[in-house]
Parts: C-alpha cells; sequence; structure tokens
C-alpha cells in the first residue's frame, strides 16, 4: 500500500472530509514533492496538489496519485476551489505548524470548517519505508566515510572551524545535498558543551575532540558523533570515554521492539549514575531521524512510545565536566523484527592520534 493510500484508509477510518497539508517536511513525506511551495489537499478518495507555475511540471512528475492543480492568485483561493468541488464539510489542518495569522487566512478564504489534525503524519514518519532506509543507509555510509577523512586530516594548530568545513566539504563531494545541521566540533575544555557548535577555537595536543555531524541525502538524514583524542589524553578522560561507550553498547544490546524510550534512556543512564556520572548527563539518550534531524520516537525519560520495526533512532550518551572536557558517542539504529542494526559503521574504540 502506497503512503497515499495509507493516509486515506485513515481518513475512512476517522471519518475525516479531508487533510490540508502545509508544513514543508509533511508536504515532502505524503507527496514527494522535494520544491518550496505547494500544498497537499487530501480526501478519503482523492488527492490534490496545488502549487504556482513554478512548480507545476515538477509536482507532476513527483506527486504521484495526485490531481496537480495550478494557482494562479492567493493558493488558498485555489484550495477553496477544490473544496467547493468535492462539497467538503470539514477540512483538518496542521495544528503544530499552522500559525495565528495562517488560521484566519484559512477562516476568511474557506467556506468549510477548519478542524485542527495532529499526529497521523508524524506517526507514520516514524516507520521507514524500504526507500526512506535506503536513503537513510547512504547518508550514514557519507557519514562513515567522513570520518575516516578527517582522520587523515585533523592535527594539533587547526581550527574547529576548518575541521568542521572540511567534514561539510567532504560530505557534499560524496554525494550529499548538504549538512542535516550545524556541525559540532568541540575540543578541549569546549567539548564539554553538548551542543559546541564549531568555533576558532585552535585544537591542541591533549584535546578529546567531539565531532556531532551528518548529512542529507535524497532528503533523509544522518548523524553520528565521535570523540577523538589529538595526543595523549588525561586518565580522567579516559574513563569517562570508557565509561560513555560502555552505556552506549549496553543500549545497543537492549534495542528491540517493544522497549518504550524510557526504558531504553535508563539503560545509558543507570549505568553513568552508577560510576558517579549521573549528573553530567544531563541530555536525552537519542531521538528519531528521518527527513527531520529531530523526529519521532524519542528515547528519554519522558517517552513512552513503543519501539516497532522500521524505525530509525539515534544511541548517544554523553558525559560532560565543565572545565575539562567531554564525550559523546553516537550511532544510527534501525529497529528490526529481530532487534536491530547499527547503520553507522565507524570505530568507537578511543582513537588517539
Amino acid at each position: 500500500m502506497t503512503k497515499l493510500a495509507k493516509i486515506q484508509a485513515i481518513l475512512t477510518d476517522k471519518k475525516m472530509d479531508a487533510i490540508l497539508v502545509t508544513s514543508d517536511y509533511n508536504r515532502r513525506y505524503v507527496a514527494d514533492f522535494t520544491g518550496t511551495t505547494g500544498m497537499a489537499l487530501i480526501t478519503p478518495n482523492k488527492a490534490f496538489f496545488i502549487t504556482d507555475f513554478r512548480y507545476t511540471e515538477q509536482a507532476a512528475k513527483q506527486a504521484v496519485g495526485y490531481e496537480i492543480r495550478q494557482n494562479k492568485g492567493p493558493i488558498l483561493d485555489t484550495v477553496e476551489e477544490i473544496i467547493a468541488e468535492q462539497k467538503l464539510k470539514t477540512v483538518f489542518f496542521e495544528e503544530a505548524y499552522v500559525t495565528v495569522a495562517e488560521h484566519k487566512l484559512m477562516q476568511s478564504s474557506f467556506s468549510t470548517t477548519l478542524e485542527p489534525f495532529s499526529d497521523i503524519l508524524e506517526d507514520m514518519r516514524k516507520v521507514k519505508t524500504a526507500d526512506e532506509l535506503s536513503a537513510i543507509k547512504t547518508a550514514c555510509e557519507i557519514a562513515d566515510a567522513a570520518f575516516t577523512h578527517i582522520l587523515t586530516f585533523i592535527k594539533p594548530g587547526l581550527t574547529e572551524l576548518e575541521v568542521s568545513n572540511e567534514l561539510e566539504f567532504f560530505m557534499r563531494r560524496n554525494g550529499a545535498s548538504g549538512s542535516s545541521f550545524d556541525t559540532i566540533v568541540a575540543s578541549g575544555v569546549r567539548s564539554a558543551l553538548p551542543h559546541g557548535v564549531a568555533s576558532d577555537k585552535i585544537i591542541e595536543v591533549g584535546d578529546f575532540v567531539t565531532m556531532d555531524y551528518g548529512c542529507y541525502y535524497n532528503g533523509y538524514c544522518s548523524d553520528m558523533t565521535r570523540t577523538i583524542a589529538i595526543g595523549e589524553p588525561s586518565e580522567k578522560l579516559k574513563e569517562i570515554y570508557a565509561i560513555t561507550l560502555e552505556a552506549q553498547l549496553k543500549v545497543i544490546d537492549a534495542l528491540r521492539p517493544g522497549l518504550t524510550g524510557i526504558e531504553a534512556d535508563a539503560i545509558a543512564r543507570n549505568h553513568i549514575a552508577s560510576k558517579g556520572y549521573g549528573e553530567a548527563f544531563g541530555h536525552s539518550l537519542g531521538h528519531g531521524i528521518g527527513l527531520e534531524i529531530h523526529e519521532g520516537p524519542n528515547l528519554s525519560v519522558k517517552s513512552p512510545n513503543v519501539l516497532v520495526p522500521g524505525n530509525v533512532v539515534t544511541d548517544e550518551p554523553g558525559i560532560y565536566l565543565p572545565g575539562i572536557g567531554g564525550v559523546r558517542i553516537e550511532d544510527d539504529i534501525l529497529i528490526t523484527e529481530a532487534g536491530n542494526e547499527v547503520l553507522t559503521h565507524s570505530s568507537k574504540e578511543l582513537i588517539i592520534l
């Protein structure tokens, strides 16, 4: 069953006249449309994609199963024409993405009742299709190759920004369309910053360097973190590296269908706490990836969601000691019927350059 057919089956089951999809990522998901302007109006038995002259040819190729309508004036006027044609009584809009101003404009443009909807598309997006998994796996392969490359590039005297730029250039040269988020390269005491975006700090001998980066391939993300040492690190840094790796591997051993986000998070958190560093692990264990770098399901103390086959999640525990340094180790992991498959394969043993 296609994604569109699944959506229409849900609308039938929920007795919903139509949904209007306007947000960028959900529009890409429902229609495979990669342009920047357009809306999808989906009913239980029909689907319309509305866009302007710039994108009608593109939409005709990408939005398979949709009737393409070109708006020559305000796009909501064309949506209203379809609403009237189809005699729709209620149109459901994306509650999490429509602003108050946009809602007011819809109210003034449409002859139908407006109601909010949420989670339908986001829940579908949690379970990846074969095509989505193929793109994610390729994005992970590019990230792995970038790590292998950066080990030959990084050295004392370079700035974090130089390392970050090299990672990003390498990924683009090897098929990525761009970085999936602002690349983190945090060295020395800055490695204690969980989101230490690359700066002009110079990398020095004895530094831990945490690199958290990823790329887009065919619209889908990778997200990987490795921490390495430039020269011999202190015993304290070696200690927290070993503890972080132990926690990360314990999670991999446990990830499987039926495990909750809370349970997964507790595995890493309890191990780190048992070693005396509980307060130094202040963020959640992980999150889903896909079209967005952060999407469901989440692995955290507040995530009762149950993992199912087809989920792709990150496993990224860390220990951060202000004034000393920090460690984070992250993999992208597919939940399978039998357990899980790790999609990022770069070495996690402590690398000392």
